[in-house]
């Protein structure tokens, strides 16, 4: 009976997550919209102003917000990351911006995108970008317009590429051995490890993001990694049913949960829009600060578009640096401010916040 368990929920992921998914962004100039009464309008590239941040139903707690984004001293007494673990390799190898290869059980291959005016003593944030089925690594950078985001935005980003060895490209599903997920923990810990030692990235402004099969995994790797994630980006991921249940993390971290709306499935047999809501239900229930995004064009990119200057996704990145590992339990500067004018209208604070985007979509269902 297990067994022929398992081949049914291996055929419902197989062709729920043979999408091809793509990351999302923000229309430039689009204002802000929050929940619980908080009013839109903070300025892109701020950390919003002190106030009380309760706000029912936001996943946030009374309180007062605090101020700041990732660069910014951290302030007395507030906790900071875990340093960063030691490579299991002995010796990093030599990193380049471009592809690299690192071994960590295997030999692995990822992309490593550097900021082309990189200046001495910069300790840039770093972002983990994990692809989706129909992908690899290079397609994350092409298609996100990485080297225009962290050019502009001054960050890392490290794009790990598949094993190969997954039907289903990251250890997402129930039926998955803890020994496959340890393995692709250790990947994260050894190219946090290497990229820390080379590059001095900022330790309290290090985050995950994910499209598709790669936002269950980041879903994953938020809660068994939190000590050194200070928040996620989930983009038609989720968790529960026939993929691996919330991890309950050991601290708050801030998440931005964004999907297609009630059409953002694969074949009909795996519904995004389900396992982002129950995603957010432990969120809630939990007690992290976290934005709801729903573009209503399905299992598909959203038609969105950066401020001039800046790539598709600048609202993604945005969201990342202004929130640091510093920050409260369930806080947000948003719970004060509201959404900086860069994020969708379409994006809420808290579950059930977000009015779903209306209007034509750019592309067809990846399905």
């Amino acid at each position: 009976m297990l067994a022929r368990f398992a081949g049914v929920v291996c055929v419902a992921l197989a062709l729920s997550l043979a999408c091809g998914g793509e990351s999302e962004e923000d229309s430039p100039g689009s204002g802000g919209q929050s929940s619980g009464g908080q009013s839109s309008g903070g300025s892109a590239g701020t950390g919003g102003t002190a106030g009380d941040a309760g706000v029912a139903g936001s996943g946030g707690s009374a309180g007062q917000a605090a101020v700041g984004r990732c660069g910014d001293p951290v302030p007395a007494g507030a906790p900071t990351a875990k340093a960063p673990p030691k490579y299991s390799g002995g010796a990093c190898p030599k990193l380049v911006p471009g592809p690299n290869t690192l071994t960590s059980t295997a030999e692995r291959k990822f992309v490593l995108v550097v900021p082309k005016d990189l200046k001495a003593g910069e300790k840039p944030p770093l972002i983990f970008l994990w692809h989706w089925l129909g992908g690899d690594a290079q397609d994350f950078v092409t298609k996100g317009e990485i080297q225009a985001a962290v050019d502009s935005q001054r960050f890392i980003a490290v794009v790990p590429e598949k094993k190969g060895d997954l039907l289903f490209v990251w250890p997402v599903e129930i039926i998955q051995s803890q020994a496959r997920v340890d393995e692709e923990l250790k990947l994260f810990d050894d190219l946090l490890a290497c990229v820390s030692q080379q590059f001095s990235v900022d330790p309290n402004c290090v985050s995950s993001a994910g499209v598709s099969a790669g936002a269950l995994w980041t879903d994953q790797l938020a809660a068994l990694r939190s000590e050194h994630l200070a928040s996620f980006v989930s983009l038609s991921g989720g968790v529960g049913g026939v993929i691996r249940a919330w991890g309950n993390p050991a601290r708050k971290l801030p998440g931005l949960v964004l999907w297609g709306g009630p059409t953002d499935t694969c074949g009909g047999l795996l519904s995004f829009n389900t396992l982002s809501a129950t995603l957010e239900k432990e969120l809630e229930a939990d007690g992290h600060f976290f934005l709801e995004c729903v573009h209503n064009c399905g299992h598909s990119e959203p038609p969105m578009a950066g401020a001039a200057g800046f790539s598709k996704y600048q609202s993604l990145w945005q969201f990342v640096m202004d929130h640091p590992y510093w920050l409260p339990k369930g806080q947000s500067p948003y719970l004060n401010s509201g959404l900086p004018k860069v994020m969708p209208d379409w994006c809420g604070i808290g579950q059930g916040s977000a009015t779903p985007r209306t209007g034509a979509c750019s592309s067809p269902s990846q399905c």
